[in-house]
């Protein structure tokens, strides 16, 4: 089970990456349009705001990642909750004000992975 966790934690830990560039760096291409379905008008009106969301998710996934590779297991665990919560709150938080497909992406497989890590 403890495979399954670090793999769940990580598979997190990229789908965070990979927000954290579309809204960063792809904001305005057509990668970052078509996956927040926006105009090209508002993605540029928008791309500041987009950029500050980005760089949290960024935060989200460098936890994910410090929890994974810290070399105290006990406090590792910690790391990796917390973070993991933090996926899910905000994924929650997303698909009741944003869309609902955020519950899938992002609160669907933190929960998964917080019950990999505690029955680890």
């Amino acid at each position: 089970m403890a495979i399954a966790a670090t793999l769940f934690i990580g598979l997190v830990a990229l789908v965070h990456v990979y927000i954290m560039l579309l809204e960063m760096l792809w904001w305005n291409t057509p990668r970052g349009r078509k996956a927040f379905n926006l105009t090209p008008s508002f993605a540029e009106k928008t791309r500041v705001l987009a950029a500050n969301q980005g760089l949290y998710n960024g935060f989200l996934a460098a936890g994910l990642i410090w929890g994974l590779i810290h070399p105290d297991p006990a406090l590792a665990w910690q790391i990796q909750l917390f973070f993991l919560a933090c996926v899910a709150i905000a994924g929650l938080f997303g698909a009741v004000t944003s869309s609902r497909k955020i519950l899938f992406i992002q609160t669907v497989p933190a929960v998964i992975a917080i019950l990999a890590v505690v029955l680890a």
